[in-house]
């Protein structure tokens, strides 16, 4: 009888095992928006990432990621944050890992506000202060930090895929960062 290996991730599925997970059930998520305060705990920067999509242009997002089988809530976030900004942007995770709003994203343009066309998802969201230094890694191309009143702008909501601008300017809103 032949010994198999460990599989050394376990959370994760492969292509074709993800894409008949898709196909049949949604999927778990966190999203983050990477901020930064001053003194008071006031929003004075919107950290978005520059990315290439699938058709190859240029569009805007914010630290997106599974939440793989078995893994926790707040791992999740912890491990897209690092990826997407790298190790030295020192993300202020919060004390009890509650989003400020949960996104729906349907394969299905007009099932909702946000739209995902890979798949049915759901997303826990978050609004996360980084101190460091950020570095983009994986696919993205830059982190470009954006006064709340310009990441909050249709012009920038139009350079985001799936309705994410409409989560930015909720983000911004539910932290008071818009006047």
């Amino acid at each position: 009888m032949a010994v198999r290996t460990p599989d050394p991730n376990p959370g994760w599925l492969s292509d074709e095992e993800l894409q008949q997970a898709r196909e049949r059930l949604p999927i778990l998520y966190v999203e983050a928006i990477p901020v930064r305060l001053d003194g008071m705990g006031q929003v004075t920067e919107v950290g978005l990432l520059l990315r290439m999509n699938e058709q190859a242009e240029i569009t805007r997002t914010i630290v997106s990621g599974r939440v793989l089988r078995g893994e926790r809530v707040r791992d999740a976030l912890y491990r897209h944050l690092e990826k997407d900004l790298g190790p030295m942007a020192f993300p202020q995770l919060p004390a009890s890992p509650v989003p400020f709003h949960v996104a729906e994203y349907f394969p299905l343009p007009g099932d909702g506000l946000f739209s995902d066309d890979r798949q049915h998802a759901v997303s826990l969201c978050y609004i996360v202060p980084v101190t460091g230094t950020c570095d983009p890694r994986q696919d993205a191309l830059e982190l470009t930090w954006l006064r709340p009143e310009a990441a909050a702008s249709e012009i920038v909501a139009s350079e985001m895929e799936g309705g994410r601008g409409s989560l930015v300017r909720a983000a911004l809103a539910h932290c008071g960062a818009l006047r």
